[in-house]
């Protein structure tokens, strides 16, 4: 295992972790996990040499050849500075959270493992170089994104701010992914290097960039997509300043910045980029001049900022590129500071109203300074890294303009832009920290702790030291883009002497320090623009109307009849199915409708229960009758060689009997009133229509077939794949034992369904747990007494709760039948469990015997003796036996196996044979607990639950009686 996937497994384990360090730590668990995140910049650290050196470093895992989806992760120059950037500010963020949050604030451990998966996903992102992989990570920081914006639960601001990025991002990431798709197949290669290394021509080519652009730029907030992010300012300051400074909006810009040298050629790319991030420049620095919130003038200019990147990088020359890159780090290390100042602000004094703030820079100096130092910086004052980045950028534009006339309006936009920028920058700065006149100072409620400033200032610092050591930077930079044939870009230094570039950014100075004045005025006095035709209306209409059509949808086809609902499932079957077999022309030669004499009675019995089922009056007596249809399925397997599937269809039929006796205590004995003649002949001809339709399906499949099914060569694979003799057990826990997790997981999905149904606040049995000592001397004393025939309370306990049944619900032969059968079944369990592999059994049909046993005890004792049999929750239960079934699956990875591979050893028992010990039938252990968990959840839920229920509602029947 490389370094790089080391790493990103070690973060990604870390925030599996980092919930239950929370809960135990608190908010120092920040600074363990600042520290732990530190860890890993210092291993890209100690990479960088060899990378800036020219060597390029690639790790590569298959996983999915099939679908060229490999772990493949690639860093070059490009790659290592956005990591270094998303482990430098993430260590920092995470050091600022420590001072940041309170001990025993409410969603702190959910914070610190959302965090730290948002950031290990954004580190593989700029790694990755199969495109597969790109799209897992890019929608991996999506989700976080989601879950961090959301954090705070009771806010419907953020809940509704984190549901409009995800829509938003995860739609751009769809519409990328296809993009992707449409690459590959052009390309004839999942990795990214070697795509823009060789990129492809054509008309699909085009139609693939272009879709992976709308990713690119919904994910940077770019205009038409760009009013998700200010709403996003929800999030807890931290979140904003990571968010902004080196993660998820800066994703869209490294993509484009990977692609936009190798495709610019491609027909209108640089003018998309270039109008849509002139656009988003322009409209980011307008609303910036019109907040009143200090939070949202920064959100604001992230997104004018964004649009200048864009601009930049979308020219598609080198030149512009290094230029936007050099401006992206300096976007990072000042837009950091400014949200974590906003933090501190708004943590001290409850406030971010710039109109209730004033004289702050009095009593915060050392924020004040920092804060000033980040905007001058963004404003691109020198000696700051912002200002050495922005002359970059328009003496890169003024050169490639000579080739590329979209680079002159960049350079123009990027003027005006930058005179807002300096304009909404004295204004953040002025409205945070100035005293106003008649503006009372705003005082500090609750002081933040000294270290809180140490974040922020260390961006601050960056901002500084790389203003004065921007030539040391230069050659990493230029590492970082492919060489330009038509030169190359200007070395990054303060001072250029007396240029073109210096002379704009003189200007833009003095102008932006004139516009702030009446800007001032103006957003006080003028109207709040109008949201009508902006892209966040457009959002919410879009939206609106998905809803009501849903609902409109919903209330047509959602009416709550199952009849209904079954109707509508059967009718498309019929049409779908049926139209299909018409079309089929290869019907077989011969068809045998029995293959034995035994098949006559058990077909007329099947069919007889079936119609008397639908002349049933009372819901008993249907359940009976199609319960009898069943069990003849089971003999028909018995007879045909399938004693696998007959034993798991009688126990499957008997539980569901069962269960839906369970259900019908709490419903009319009898059926409702009987329907109208036409609805009764819809019906009958929609039975007949279902059941000639699958007839027919049948009978065509089995024309159809011209080449030896595959079932040919299951009893060989089953022996020499899993060492079992038998073939549907095999099947089950090795050659398609990825099916059967699935299955696990709906059955665990489906008992937590019925249970959520039936529990009012929590799924664990409540009741009094009836110890087995209690009940034997119970016994005992009943056994040391004359047995009085007119005392009910004399009778002899032949199960551990006969006590608490009422004498007229006891039944003493049903408690001896249960007494003698109840251990016998549950070693019969055992025993088809670990026979299962080479004979009739299985971990499936051990845990229904295993259930029966239990709904046999629940049917005696009632729900003590349920609750005295099994101590253990059902949810546990299911719990411990998927994690064994996953832990099977994971294991054999550490060998260098696929997931699911069995191993197996044979025992030597001398005179008594050899005892097979093979891998799968732990995880067959791990289907028995599922499904016996099952049985046990569905017992407490619709007996003992409801059993429960009764006895309530009976003793306040009671209790109205004798009033």
């Amino acid at each position: 295992m490389g370094a790089m996937m080391g790493t990103i497994l070690f973060l990604a384990l870390v925030s599996l972790i980092s919930h239950p360090l929370a809960k135990r730590f608190g908010r120092r668990v920040f600074l363990v996990l600042a520290g732990l995140m530190a860890v890993a910049l210092v291993v890209f650290v100690s990479l960088a040499a060899s990378v800036f050196g020219g060597e390029t470093l690639v790790e590569h895992v298959e996983w999915i050849p099939q679908l060229d989806v490999g772990l493949t992760l690639r860093l070059d120059p490009l790659s290592m500075l956005f990591s270094l950037l998303v482990l430098g500010a993430g260590s920092l963020v995470l050091l600022y959270c420590a001072h940041y949050f309170d001990d025993g604030e409410v969603g702190i451990p959910r914070f610190a493992g959302v965090f730290m998966g948002f950031a290990t996903s954004m580190l593989g992102l700029v790694v990755a170089d199969n495109v597969y992989l790109l799209f897992i990570f890019w929608e991996a920081t999506t989700i976080f994104s989601f879950l961090l914006i959301g954090h705070v639960l009771r806010l419907r601001t953020a809940n509704s701010a984190a549901l409009q990025a995800l829509m938003i991002t995860t739609l751009g990431g769809l519409a990328m992914l296809v993009g992707f798709v449409l690459l590959v197949q052009a390309g004839g290669t999942p990795l990214l290097s070697e795509i823009i290394a060789d990129p492809p021509e054509g008309t699909l080519v085009t139609v693939a960039v272009y879709l992976v652009l709308l990713g690119a730029i919904s994910k940077s907030a770019i205009f038409p997509l760009h009013f998700w992010l200010p709403g996003a300012m929800a999030a807890p300051t931290p979140v904003s300043a990571y968010l902004h400074a080196a993660a998820m909006v800066k994703a869209g810009v490294y993509l484009i910045a990977r692609m936009s040298e190798p495709f610019a050629d491609v027909p209108g790319y640089r003018w998309t980029l270039v109008i849509l991030g002139g656009i988003t420049m322009l409209i980011g620095g307008f609303r910036a001049l019109r907040q009143f919130d200090i939070k949202l003038i920064v959100a604001q200019g992230t997104v004018s900022q964004l649009g200048l990147l864009v601009m930049v990088i979308g020219v598609g020359d080198a030149r512009a590129t290094f230029a936007g890159l050099v401006l992206l780090f300096a976007h990072a290390v000042a837009k950091a500071p400014l949200f974590l100042s906003v933090g501190i602000v708004d943590y001290s004094t409850g406030v971010r109203d710039l109109r209730r703030l004033s004289g702050l820079g009095r009593r915060m100096p050392v924020l004040a300074i920092v804060s000033i130092v980040a905007a001058a910086s963004m404003a691109g004052i020198p000696p700051f890294f912002g200002f050495v980045a922005k002359e970059s950028a328009f003496a890169e534009l003024l050169e490639v303009g000579h080739e590329h006339p979209a680079a002159y309006v960049a350079l123009a936009v990027a003027v005006v832009g930058s005179i807002l920028t300096v304009a909404y920058m004295i204004r953040f700065v002025w409205g945070a920290f100035a005293s106003k006149p008649g503006v009372a100072d705003t005082p500090i409620e609750h002081p933040a702790a000294a270290g809180i400033v140490f974040a922020p200032a260390m961006f601050a610092a960056f901002a500084v030291v790389y203003g004065l050591a921007s030539p040391l930077l230069d050659p990493l930079f230029r590492q970082a883009v492919p060489a330009s044939p038509l030169g190359d870009p200007e070395h990054l230094s303060l001072w250029h002497g007396f240029t073109l570039p210096l002379a704009l950014s003189a200007g833009i100075l003095v102008l932006g320090v004139l516009v702030f004045f009446p800007a001032r005025k103006l957003a006080v006095t003028l109207p709040p623009p109008s949201e009508r035709f902006s892209g966040s209306h457009a959002y919410w209409v879009a939206t609106h109307a998905l809803d009501t059509i849903a609902i409109k949808f919903t209330s047509l086809t959602q009416r709550g009849s199952l009849p209904f609902y079954l109707a509508v499932i059967l009718s498309v079957l019929v049409l779908a199915l049926g139209g299909t077999v018409l079309s089929v022309q290869q019907w077989p030669d011969e068809i045998s409708m029995i293959s034995s004499p035994v098949d006559i009675p058990i077909a007329i019995v099947m069919i007889v229960a079936a119609l008397f089922a639908m002349r049933a009056r009372t819901r008993f007596q249907g359940g009976l009758l199609v319960g009898v249809t069943g069990y003849g399925m089971a003999t028909i397997f018995a007879l045909h060689g399938a004693p696998d599937l007959a034993l798991t269809q009688l126990l499957v039929e008997t539980v569901t009997l069962i269960a839906f006796v369970l259900v019908i205590r709490r419903l009319p004995a009898h059926m409702a009133e009987r329907p109208r003649r036409v609805t009764r002949g819809f019906r009958l001809a929609l039975g007949l229509g279902v059941g000639l339709v699958l007839g027919a399906v049948a009978v065509v499949s089995l024309g159809a077939r011209i080449a030896d099914p595959i079932s040919l060569a299951m009893p060989q694979l089953a022996v020499e794949g899993g060492h079992g003799y038998n073939v549907v057990n095999v099947m089950l826990v090795d050659i398609r034992a990825w099916d059967t997790m699935g299955e696990l997981s709906v059955i665990l999905a489906a008992a937590t369904g019925v249970a959520s149904l039936v529990f009012l606040n929590t799924r664990d049995d409540q009741s009094p747990h009836l110890s087995r000592r209690e009940a034997r001397n119970a016994t005992r004393a009943h056994l040391l007494r004359v047995a009085d025939p007119e005392d009910p309370a004399s009778r002899m306990n032949w199960l551990l709760a006969g006590s608490y049944l009422r004498p007229e619900r006891r039944s003493i032969i049903l408690e001896v039948v249960v007494r003698l059968v109840f251990h016998g079944l549950l070693i019969l369990s055992v025993f088809l469990l670990l026979s299962g592999h080479n004979a009739p059994g299985g971990g499936f049909a051990a845990g229904l015997v295993a259930g029966l046993a239990l709904v046999a005890r629940y049917l005696a004792g009632g729900r003590h003796e349920l609750r005295a049999t099994v101590a253990l929750d059902a949810g546990r239960i299911l719990g411990i036996g998927l994690a064994l079934a996953v832990t099977m699956a994971i294991i054999p990875l550490f060998f260098g196996q696929p997931a699911l591979s069995s191993s197996w050893v044979d025992v030597d028992l001398g005179p008594f044979g050899s005892l097979p010990l093979v891998t799968s039938t732990l995880f067959d252990i791990g289907v028995y607990l599922v499904v016996f968990g099952l049985v046990l959840d569905v017992l407490r839920s619709l007996g003992s639950e409801i059993d429960e229920h009764e006895e309530e509602d009976h003793a306040e029947f009671q209790e109205e009686v004798a009033k």
